[in-house]
């Protein structure tokens, strides 16, 4: 929780503190809160990169996030990220 607390006093977020946030929750298999941080981020406007994918696409790899992920692989494709190898191996452990 100390970097949710460092992370909610932060004035302004960037991209690579919401991708440290979406890929901490990501890793601990919590797909629901990573969606949420991932839409929250769109909220305030900061513009995903491949990196944010890559963790979005991770916590959808749950069969309870796997719609949720189909709709983020569509995502990719509009971003212009699906050629991203790293974006790739991601999608391929999400379908797998």
């Amino acid at each position: 929780h100390d970097a949710r607390s460092v992370f909610h006093k932060m004035p302004q977020h960037s991209v690579v503190s919401w991708n440290a946030m979406i890929a901490a929750y990501a890793h601990h298999g919590q797909a629901k809160e990573t969606l949420r941080l991932f839409q929250q981020m769109q909220l305030e406007g900061v513009i995903p990169d491949k990196l944010t994918f890559v963790s979005i696409l991770s916590a959808c790899a749950s069969q309870v996030a796997l719609t949720e992920g189909k709709g983020m692989h569509a995502l990719v494709i509009d971003c212009g990220f699906q050629s991203e190898v790293v974006v790739g191996n991601a999608l391929v452990n999400m379908y797998g």
